[in-house]
C-alpha cells in the first residue's frame, strides 16, 4: 500500500472510530469504499489538496424547482432547460434544481424514492443534459425521509435492513433541550409489527428522521450521492445536515457525529476523480454555521445565513450600520472553501442566523414591515415552552417594496441595490429564479395549500412568462435586464473570484462598502452601496484611489477622478470602483 493510501486509510479510520466506536472498523471501511466506489471505478492515488480552484468569478448560481415553469404540455425539466438556455447561458454557470425526486410533501424533500427522477418532471436524462452545460447542484435530503416511502414501510414491517433505519425515541424521554425548527409534535406514534413506536420528526410527520447510528443508513446514502455524481452532479447540497446525529437529553443538533460524517464525506469527496463540491444547508445562527468549514475538512462551501436577514434590515431601515458590524467580525473563508451568498431562497427568510445580531426591536420591526408588505411568519418551538419567529414568508420582490415607514417608489432601485451585494462579496452568489424574475407574493399559492412557503414558489406559466420578458415594460423584463447586465459585469473581474481578498470599509451608517482585491492583486474593486431613499455624498478620500491608475466605475462607465471632492451617490445607488476595465 502506497504511503498516500495508508494516510486515507488512516483517516478513515479514524473518522469511523468516532462515528462507529464500537463497529468493526477494517470492514465498515470495505463496505464505504463500495459504496462510493463500486466496481469498476476507482478513487485518486493522493487528495485534491485545498485550493481557490474549484471555482473562479464566473460561477454564479440559479435557484430553481424542477417545475417552477410550466405550461402543462412539455415536461418541465425541459421547458427549465429551455429558459436557461435562452436566458442565462453565458451569465449563470450553475443550476440548483431542488429535489426532482418522487416526493409526498414540502415541495420535494419527503422524498419517496433517491434514485428516481419524479416523472411529472422528466427523466435522468433530461437532468443529464442540463448537467452538461450547467454546473449541477443537487439535494441530499438525508436527515429524513418520506412516511411513504418504502423505507418506512419496510420499517413498519419489520423488514430488514429498514427495521433499524429509523430514530425512535419514547414520550418519557427527556426532550426539552432538542432545537426544533417547527412546532409540530416531535414524536409520531405509529404501529409497526414489532408493536407501538415513536418515531422522530424534526420537521413535519410526513418526514421521518433516520438514525443514522446504523452504519447501514450511512452506507445508503453514499449509494445516492454516487448515483448523483455519475449523473453529472457536481455541487451536493446536504439538506438540514446540522439535525443528523441524535441522541436523547441533548439538543440534537450540531453533534460531534454529525461533523465527523461530514468530514467524512469530505474526504471521499477529495480522493474522488471527480471535481465535487460538498455544500451544507444549515439555517443556524452565524457561529454554529460557519462550524461547517472545520479545519478545511468539512464543506467546500455553506450557506452565508446571515446575510438575507441583514440585508433585509439594512434595507428597510436604511442603515449599514449592523451589516458593517457583522462584516467586519466575519472571517475570509479558510483555503479551499467559499461561502454562498444569496438573499432569495426557496424557504422563507431565516431569524434563527440573526439571533445575537439583531435586538428583539429590530427583529419585531422587520417582521411587522414584512407583514406589511403581505408576507408571512412562519413560527418554532422554543425549549421549555413558546415560539419565535423562524422564517419570514414573502419573495424578495415585495420584501423590497419600501422602508419600515412604509411602500414607496423605490422598489426596484432597492431590490437591484440587494442583489448587487450579493454579486461583489467574497463568495459564491447564488440566485432564486423567482428574484431573477421579480416574481410577485403568490398569496393565491398560499391560500391553495395552506403553506406559508408556497408565497415564494409560484409555478410560471412559460408562455406568459415569455411574453412578460419580451414586454421592456414589465417587471419580470426589467429585473432579468438588469440582474444580467451587472453579472455579466461581475464575471469578468478577477477582483470578484469566490476568494479574493476582502475588506469592510468604514464609510458610515448609510454606504455599506467593501474592497476587494485579486489574487493576483492586479486588480481592486471599492463596492459601494447606497442603503437609503437619500442622495449621499461620499469623500474620494474616504477610499484608498491609487494615484497614476484611472479608477471607473463599472456599473455606470463613469471615471473617477481621485483628485476630485466627493463622489454621489443616488438613492440605492451601487458603484464598483475599479482600476481595471
Amino acid at each position: 500500500m502506497s504511503k498516500s493510501a495508508t494516510k486515507f486509510t488512516a483517516k478513515l479510520d479514524n473518522l469511523l472510530e468516532q462515528i462507529y466506536p464500537q463497529g468493526d472498523i477494517p470492514a465498515l471501511r470495505a463496505e464505504i469504499l463500495d459504496a462510493f466506489w463500486p466496481e469498476g471505478t476507482g478513487y485518486r492515488t493522493r487528495a485534491r489538496p485545498p485550493g481557490n480552484n474549484l471555482w473562479d468569478e464566473t460561477d454564479t448560481l440559479v435557484i430553481t424547482y424542477g417545475n417552477s415553469i410550466v405550461d402543462g404540455v412539455h415536461k418541465p425539466l425541459d421547458l427549465l432547460r429551455h429558459f436557461l438556455e435562452e436566458n442565462l447561458a453565458g451569465v449563470i454557470s450553475g443550476v440548483h434544481i431542488l429535489p426532482f425526486f418522487p416526493f409526498t410533501s414540502d415541495d420535494g424533500f419527503a422524498v419517496t424514492d433517491y434514485r428516481s427522477v419524479n416523472s411529472a418532471l422528466g427523466s435522468w436524462s433530461d437532468i443529464n443534459r442540463i448537467a452538461e452545460e450547467f454546473k449541477l447542484m443537487s439535494d441530499l435530503v438525508l436527515n429524513h425521509v418520506s412516511s411513504f416511502s418504502n423505507w418506512f414501510q419496510d420499517y413498519r414491517q419489520g423488514k430488514p435492513p429498514f427495521d433499524r433505519f429509523f430514530f425512535e425515541a419514547s414520550p418519557e424521554d427527556d426532550l426539552s433541550e432538542v432545537v426544533r425548527p417547527r412546532t409540530t409534535p416531535l414524536l409520531r406514534k405509529v404501529d409497526t409489527a414489532m408493536g407501538e413506536r415513536h418515531v422522530w420528526c424534526t420537521f413535519s410527520h410526513d418526514q421521518v428522521d433516520l438514525d443514522f447510528s446504523n452504519p447501514e443508513v450511512l452506507l445508503e446514502f453514499l449509494r445516492v450521492m454516487r448515483l448523483h455524481i455519475d449523473h453529472g452532479v457536481r455541487i451536493i447540497r446536504l439538506d438540514a445536515v446540522a439535525f443528523l446525529w441524535k441522541e436523547i437529553g441533548t439538543s440534537c443538533i450540531h453533534l460531534p457525529q454529525t461533523h465527523a460524517i461530514v468530514r467524512m464525506m469530505r474526504l471521499l469527496f477529495d480522493y474522488a476523480s471527480e471535481r465535487a463540491v460538498l455544500l451544507t444547508e444549515t439555517n443556524v445562527p452565524n457561529a454554529e454555521n460557519l462550524s461547517y468549514f472545520g479545519n478545511m475538512n468539512e464543506a467546500h462551501s455553506i450557506y452565508n445565513f446571515s446575510l438575507p436577514p441583514l440585508i433585509l434590515h439594512a434595507l428597510l431601515n436604511g442603515t449599514a450600520r449592523e451589516l458593517n458590524r457583522w462584516q467586519m467580525a466575519m472571517p475570509p473563508a479558510q483555503l479551499g472553501c467559499a461561502y454562498l451568498n444569496f438573499t432569495a431562497s426557496h424557504d422563507g427568510i431565516g431569524m434563527r442566523p440573526v439571533e445575537g445580531l439583531l435586538s428583539q426591536k429590530e427583529t419585531d420591526a422587520i417582521v411587522d414591515t414584512v407583514r406589511s408588505f403581505g408576507g408571512k411568519v412562519s413560527m418554532r418551538s422554543l425549549p421549555g415552552g413558546g415560539e419565535k419567529p423562524y422564517e419570514l414568508n414573502i419573495t424578495w420582490y415585495d420584501a423590497m417594496a419600501g422602508t419600515v415607514e412604509g411602500a414607496d417608489e423605490w422598489q426596484f432601485e432597492r431590490f437591484l441595490c440587494s442583489q448587487t451585494i450579493v454579486m461583489a462579496l467574497e463568495g459564491l452568489p447564488a440566485f432564486y429564479i423567482h428574484a431573477l424574475l421579480g416574481t410577485p407574493n403568490d398569496l393565491e399559492g398560499v391560500e391553495k395549500t395552506g403553506i406559508n412557503r408556497a408565497i415564494n414558489r409560484h409555478r410560471w406559466d412559460y408562455d406568459e412568462l415569455r411574453a412578460r420578458l419580451t414586454d421592456p415594460e414589465s417587471t419580470q423584463a426589467r429585473v432579468m435586464a438588469a440582474l444580467k447586465a451587472r453579472i455579466a459585469v461581475r464575471v469578468k473581474q478577477k477582483a470578484f473570484h469566490p476568494n479574493a481578498t476582502q475588506f469592510t470599509l468604514h464609510l458610515g451608517e448609510d454606504l455599506f462598502g467593501f474592497w476587494r482585491q485579486s489574487l493576483d492583486r492586479a486588480q481592486s474593486v471599492f463596492a459601494i452601496h447606497n442603503v437609503t431613499d437619500r442622495e449621499i455624498r461620499m469623500p474620494v478620500l474616504s477610499i484608498n484611489l491609487i494615484g497614476g491608475e484611472q479608477w471607473i466605475d463599472l456599473l455606470s462607465d463613469e471615471f473617477i477622478d481621485a483628485a476630485s471632492g466627493e463622489i454621489v451617490f443616488a438613492p440605492y445607488q451601487c458603484r464598483w470602483i475599479s482600476n481595471r476595465h
